[in-house]
């Protein structure tokens, strides 16, 4: 099949879904901009701070986004392309983005608490403990994962040949493995994470001071990216693995205690510059390669692959793989843990917290075309999953990438557009570890609120010390597992967490006779998926000898278990109600 058509398709129904479904959404909840939100109502100048509405999206989207558009939809291809691209035009316009707009818009009423925060109200003492067990726990390792990906992306090597590329080129550093010359492709896109940060907190003051208009601080940011890769081909930084995964903890352990407009916003606002340039490359690619006749290589369903590459059926396997692009309840964690703080007005909610995620669905598809068309099943195979080797969906990522965009446009080299991938990759790794991160440093000062009954003592509500907390919790289980052992379990948490937060909103709405089916259908479905999905993780890991991930599943299930119990009996306490609380 021609790349266009699903392309075409996808993007029409992404944006049918934008025009229609968020102003229903915004009409169950009354969506009103004479509102004071949160930011105005509660401003600190370090978490509740008033933004420009781009500024704000920028930071949600690159924070949103992260990996999981990337690696999930380059994993769960192994079942073949047809079953990845209907559940993320499905799972986005229906799950995700009503998950994201709905988590936002309840924290904005609820003056940007978390959504763990709000189960506490909603769930009530042991549904809330729940949820933050959860929270806490499935974090650290998606802040792991993370943190490993970063480091395999920065320190990727590929065959010079297989760039195109002949042995005395100086363009990019290499190195003999095997007798064969390899181009450290990662060094590039080092040197730009160095600059992008360096230089965020400058632009993060003349933003914060008004020093500057959007337009002037859209042309700073480009600018700044496309300086810091230029540099990054003069001067690639090459570290090791260990070395730069002490490097990044330590710079995250900084990040996420200082206020969020000095390093946070800026750096986010700057680096999606990066991601809006590589979609348009993408999309461009895929137009122009598709008018020039590519088609997609990889077959259209091939369980047998797909089960014997993730070791288990597409369903319930393929909707806890592809993730993030489409339903994540990580992106609860960012609506309702920073974006809801920064939110000029309500109906910035449904251009934020839906059009952020349909637009992060829209870049999987592009995501899933490129590796699709650009990588036969045999060398897709042998790169995201080589026999004996750790997986790299990473690479196999920047390579469908770099040959789309060199295939439309040949006077891009394939070298220089497989290291534009790994920049993109990189740009929303770290983004949405600088948010992670501090997310997690909000729920474990929660956790101490809980533990102390209310009467917690001072340094529970140290920002250092919480954010020590949380960069160790993401630096052990950094060094515990690979990619390819903790993705299920990340992808498993993940959705629970969705599944939690759809809960969650569900009763709130209840409690207030609002209407619920929209968000109850897909609760029940992420709910029953993932309670399946970790059933058939603990049963094969526990068997196959891996204690630690059989035994972090089989955790999950018992506390989804619980978690839903809470949520069924509060949501029917709350619907058999005769009196309707004062809505907040």
């Amino acid at each position: 099949m021609n790349i266009l058509m699903p392309v075409a398709v996808a993007a029409a129904c992404l944006i049918l879904g934008y025009r229609w479904y968020p102003r229903y959404i915004g009409r169950v909840f009354k969506e009103d901009d004479t509102r004071i939100t949160p930011c105005e109502r509660l401003a600190d100048g370090k978490d509740y701070v008033k933004s420009r509405t781009h500024v704000v999206f920028g930071h949600h989207f690159a924070t949103i986004a992260g990996a999981g558009p990337i690696v999930g939809p380059t994993l769960a291809l192994a079942y073949g392309w047809q079953p990845v691209w209907l559940w993320l035009v499905i799972g986005g316009i229906f799950f995700g983005a009503m998950h994201d707009m709905t988590a936002m818009f309840v924290s904005a009423r609820e003056g940007g608490k978390s959504i763990g925060a709000i189960a506490r109200t909603t769930l009530g003492p042991l549904g809330y403990l729940l949820n933050l067990t959860v929270l806490i726990f499935v974090l650290a390792i998606i802040n792991a994962i993370f943190l490993n990906l970063s480091v395999t992306a920065l320190t990727s090597l590929y065959p010079l040949d297989a760039l195109r590329l002949d042995p005395t080129q100086t363009m990019l550093g290499t190195v003999e493995i095997n007798g064969v010359q390899n181009a450290h492709i990662g060094g590039i896109a080092t040197t730009s994470v160095f600059l992008i940060t360096l230089f965020a907190p400058v632009l993060g003051w003349l933003i914060r001071k008004d020093k500057i208009s959007t337009g002037s601080a859209y042309l700073v940011a480009t600018v700044t990216c496309v300086a810091s890769v230029v540099l990054g081909f003069f001067f690639p930084v090459t570290l090791s693995g260990d070395n730069w995964r002490v490097l990044m903890t330590v710079y995250i352990l900084i990040a996420c205690a200082l206020p969020v407009w000095l390093v946070l916003q800026p750096r986010d606002f700057t680096n999606v510059q990066l991601l809006y340039g590589g979609m348009l490359l993408l999309f461009v690619g895929a137009i122009v390669a598709g008018l020039r006749g590519a088609s997609i290589q990889a077959p259209g369903v091939d369980l047998a692959a797909g089960q014997a590459a993730l070791r288990a059926p597409l369903w319930p396997i393929l909707f806890i793989t592809v993730a993030c692009g489409a339903i994540s309840g990580f992106h609860s964690l960012v609506a309702s843990g920073t974006t809801s703080k920064q939110i000029p007005k309500e109906s910035d909610i449904r251009r934020i917290g839906y059009g952020a995620m349909v637009t992060e669905t829209f870049f999987a598809v592009l995501v899933l075309v490129a590796v699709g068309s650009m990588l036969s099943q045999a060398e897709y195979m042998s790169v995201v999953y080589p026999p004996g080797v750790a997986t790299n969906p990473v690479l196999g990522f920047a390579l469908g990438a770099g040959r789309l965009i060199n295939l439309a446009l040949p006077f891009i080299p394939v070298a220089i557009a497989v290291v534009f991938g790994i920049l993109m990759l990189e740009g929303f790794v770290v983004t949405t570890l600088d948010s992670s991160v501090r997310l997690c440093r909000y729920l474990i000062q929660e956790a101490w609120d809980v533990a102390f009954a209310g009467q917690a003592p001072a340094w529970t509500r140290n920002i250092l010390v919480n954010s020590s907390i949380a960069v160790a919790l993401m630096f052990l289980f950094s060094i515990s597992g690979t990619v390819r052992q903790m993705w299920p379990i990340f992808g498993a948490g993940n959705q629970l967490i969705g599944a939690l937060a759809l809960t969650t909103v569900s009763v709130w709405l209840a409690q207030r006779a609002r209407q619920t089916t929209f968000a109850v259908v897909p609760a029940a479905f992420m709910i029953i998926t993932t309670c399946a999905a970790l059933f058939i993780l603990a049963k094969n890991n526990l068997s196959g000898g891996n204690i630690w991930l059989g035994s972090a599943a089989t955790a999950l299930l018992f506390l989804a278990v619980g978690a839903v119990v809470v949520g069924m009996t509060r949501f029917t306490q709350a619907i058999s109600a005769d009196a309707v609380k004062v809505e907040i």
